[in-house]
């Protein structure tokens, strides 16, 4: 009796932890969907297009490793949410595009948007690490990793960013020095 119930126990966790997986997925997806538009129209801010360029290239080796594990449970990503927060994502990139302070705005929702894929890593690792899934935390600490570097790159820059917008927009006389 005990065996079914460790049987069943099994199956749940194996099914939460696909599931994240493939939110997982959705969430890199909508990562990309975020900053290929903001580093088209990066100007006066080097460093950050080239962090994100570092980071988008990251970004696409973290969907390849995620795609690697789903396969390992003979599953793939959800088209539905890939889809769907690839949108949201690109409606979120357009809205700070149409402000003032667009460079700002953006600088703040990456680094929110890090700290939420920390948080989701952290939880994928946990559940890889209780359902005895060994192999997928090693990949899973890696792109952890990278977020976390992400995140933290884009906390210490922000002071210099601010600066940098707050002398481009009283040079102009305008608010207009977006990016």
């Amino acid at each position: 009796m005990a065996t079914s119930y460790a049987t069943a126990g099994t199956e749940r966790l194996t099914r939460l932890f696909v599931t994240g997986l493939k939110n997982a997925h959705a969430l890199e997806k909508q990562a990309l969907s975020i900053m290929e538009p903001q580093l088209a129209r990066i100007e006066h801010y080097p460093e950050v297009a080239d962090m994100l360029r570092q980071h988008i290239d990251e970004t696409h080796g973290q969907i390849a490793r995620l795609n690697e594990i789903l396969q390992g449970f003979r599953e793939s990503p959800s088209g539905l949410k890939d889809v769907a927060l690839s949108f949201v994502g690109a409606m979120g990139a357009l809205g700070h595009g149409l402000a003032d302070d667009e460079i700002l705005k953006n600088s703040f929702a990456n680094y929110a948007f890090e700290n939420f894929e920390i948080a989701s890593y952290t939880s994928l690792i946990t559940l890889a690490e209780e359902a005895g899934f060994t192999s997928a935390v090693a990949p899973l600490r890696m792109t952890l990793r990278e977020e976390q570097t992400m995140a933290d790159w884009m906390l210490e820059s922000l002071p210099e960013i601010t600066r940098r917008y707050a002398r481009l927009s009283a040079g102009s006389g305008t608010l207009a020095a977006k990016v």
